[in-house]
């Protein structure tokens, strides 16, 4: 009885933890297709079409997976990477390029926050 029921619940969260991820990767790819092309070139991140490329590929595979009850599934876990590196390192330089929120319109006394 015990057995059953926390296999259901580790269902449940692993089911939980892929739509996350799934929404995680379906969040870069639109961002990613927000920005005009030049402000990639501007950032020095490689182009539009990569990124667009990673975030999109990302998301496939993670809507794919939703069905999957493996976490330790090493290609969501690279699709989550993938769009992880857009939020975190491309996102944040073409907000500064493009002089949108967050991206040094507040400044601090070293530096933008």
């Amino acid at each position: 009885m015990f057995g059953s029921t926390l296999a259901n619940a580790q269902v449940l969260v692993l089911f939980a933890l892929s739509v996350a991820a799934f929404g995680l990767e379906a969040y870069a790819v639109i961002d990613a297709l927000r920005h005009r092309p030049d402000a990639y070139l501007a950032a020095s991140k490689r182009t539009k079409g990569f990124w667009v490329a990673v975030t999109g590929v990302s998301a496939v595979i993670g809507f794919v997976s939703l069905m999957s009850t493996s976490i330790l599934n090493i290609i969501p876990l690279l699709a989550v990477v993938g769009a992880a590196v857009y939020l975190a390192d491309v996102r944040p330089a073409l907000r500064q390029v493009s002089g949108r929120r967050g991206g040094g319109g507040t400044m601090g006394p070293y530096g933008p926050w």
